[in-house]
């Protein structure tokens, strides 16, 4: 959807998508192609046939936009065809800051994949500080909550996730035998965000002390079928096409589609994160704020990235001792480096990893940033940029 947005600009804008509901489609599959286009089936899953219907119909006539298939989880049985060649997988993550509407992007994404970091792509200011991106972690981007007081976004938030545990996993094929001890493991991957901590680290952390351990066989599942559900998506380690670096981890980042889930799970509110009046549940190096505030500036990434048909990973040295938090990929493997940092204040420190990372790539290296929830965006001299987190668009 966001690639979409930006070609919309310049056309009419598109007709309202008829709903096609699932039992009329069931009783009468032709009822398919019949118009006006688009035709929009919601939660495809449900009705898996539809997939291939799709099919056969773009195969009869291959106009494209005709149809849209969204739903929040994979289906139980994969359709008969990928789909290759007549369906675009599209994944519709929740809202950045500036599709929020509280900043104006001003640092293109894209602009910066294709010309590198220069002073002159880098520039604006974002009215929103710390305390606003603390707010804007908790409450999340999903479109539905936006206005809402924070009482009803915490209990929108604390209504989704019963329902992942209570609905959606048994729909998936996943219901947990003990829900008490999925809470428990979800919880405590909460608590992992934006860290690389093993899953070992994670299944000890839900014990609660209890001795109480869930077997691997039984998180494995619980893992996979919220991965099957979009509601985890860990952040994969880059691993470069060349020599130059050795001995990099390859475990993932863990990070939930949303951190204001992440927060819900934890029980903490904006207030609590900047007070600082959190339990260590799972190891980390930063706070569970900056945690968190990572998190949020990964999702903000990925949208981009995405519209900019680029990848999102992280790289870590094997012992930890070299960092960068985001490595944005184009197709031809040359990058960007992103850190994200919990103050607005950047100094030569926050930026050595980044350094270190240039000297290592050379012209495969296409520049470097900090993310941060300051308010101006500039370029350091060297030539690593500072960005507020609100003004990076596609």
């Amino acid at each position: 959807m966001h690639l979409h947005r930006a070609a919309e600009r310049r056309r009419a804008p598109p007709r309202a998508a008829e709903r096609v509901a699932h039992d009329s489609l069931a009783a009468d599959p032709p009822r398919l192609g019949e118009g006006p286009y688009p035709i929009l089936i919601d939660e495809w899953q449900r009705l898996p046939v539809a997939w291939d219907l799709v099919r056969r119909a773009v195969d009869d006539d291959p106009t494209g936009g005709r149809f849209l298939l969204t739903g929040s989880a994979a289906p139980k049985t994969a359709p008969t065809h990928s789909g290759a060649g007549r369906i675009v997988v599209w994944w519709m993550r929740p809202s950045t800051l500036a599709e929020r509407g509280v900043c104006t992007p001003t640092v293109s994404l894209a602009r910066l994949l294709d010309h590198g970091v220069v002073p002159d792509l880098v520039a604006g200011r974002c009215g929103l500080e710390l305390r606003d991106d603390t707010a804007e972690t908790v409450s999340g981007g999903f479109p539905g909550l936006r206005g809402g007081s924070d009482r009803a976004v915490r209990a929108a938030l604390d209504g989704y996730l019963q329902r992942i545990v209570g609905v959606d996993l048994p729909d998936a094929g996943a219901a947990p035998r003990r829900p008490e001890t999925l809470r428990r493991w979800f919880r405590a991957y909460a608590a992992a965000t934006s860290t690389t901590a093993s899953y070992e680290a994670i299944r000890d952390a839900a014990t609660s002390g209890d001795g109480d351990k869930p077997a691997k066989t039984t998180t494995g599942p619980y893992r996979d079928a919220l991965e099957r559900l979009f509601v985890l998506e860990p952040l994969d380690a880059w691993a470069p096409t060349f020599n130059h670096l050795s001995r990099l981890s390859s475990a993932p980042k863990h990070h939930l589609a949303d951190p204001a889930l992440a927060a819900r799970l934890l029980g903490v509110d904006a207030g609590a994160l900047r007070r600082g009046e959190v339990k260590q549940v799972v190891a980390r190096d930063a706070t569970l704020l900056g945690s968190l505030l990572e998190s949020l500036a990964t999702l903000v990434v990925r949208v981009c990235a995405q519209a900019a048909e680029a990848r999102v990973l992280h790289f870590r040295a094997w012992r930890g001792e070299r960092e960068v938090d985001l490595i944005v990929e184009r197709g031809d493997h040359r990058v960007l480096g992103l850190e994200v940092k919990l103050s607005g204040h950047v100094d030569d420190r926050d930026v050595r990893h980044l350094v270190w990372l240039r000297d290592q790539l050379g012209d495969d290296f296409l520049g470097g940033a900090v993310l941060t929830p300051g308010t101006h965006a500039y370029c350091r001299p060297g030539g690593i940029a500072v960005i507020p987190v609100g003004l990076l668009g596609p």
